[in-house]
């Protein structure tokens, strides 16, 4: 399954993430916090890269075009147990 996916900052501690998959399109706002990522050791990272890394993460436990309109890192983390050491060794490795 093709996916490509496309990563720009909007805001302080926002960015778009536009995908497509299988034909179809889609857009999400990405929200990271900085006192979150602090909290979880992700903030030596840049943080576009950490969106990037996020994305793909997402993307290998759901089909993008469930993924939601607005994503917070902190619902990320409460869904996924593993989401943070799993981003700081993806980051770590590039």
């Amino acid at each position: 399954m093709e996916k490509s996916f496309d990563i720009e900052p909007v805001n302080q501690n926002e960015y778009v993430v536009r995908w497509a998959s299988e034909g179809q399109t889609g857009e999400s706002l990405v929200h990271t916090n900085p006192d979150f990522l602090a909290e979880v050791g992700l903030d030596a990272f840049d943080e576009q890269r950490v969106v990037e890394e996020t994305t793909a993460y997402l993307a290998e436990h759901q089909p993008v075009i469930d993924f939601p309109q607005t994503v917070d890192l902190e619902e990320i983390a409460a869904a996924y147990s593993d989401y943070a050491e799993q981003l700081k060794a993806r980051l770590e490795a590039r």
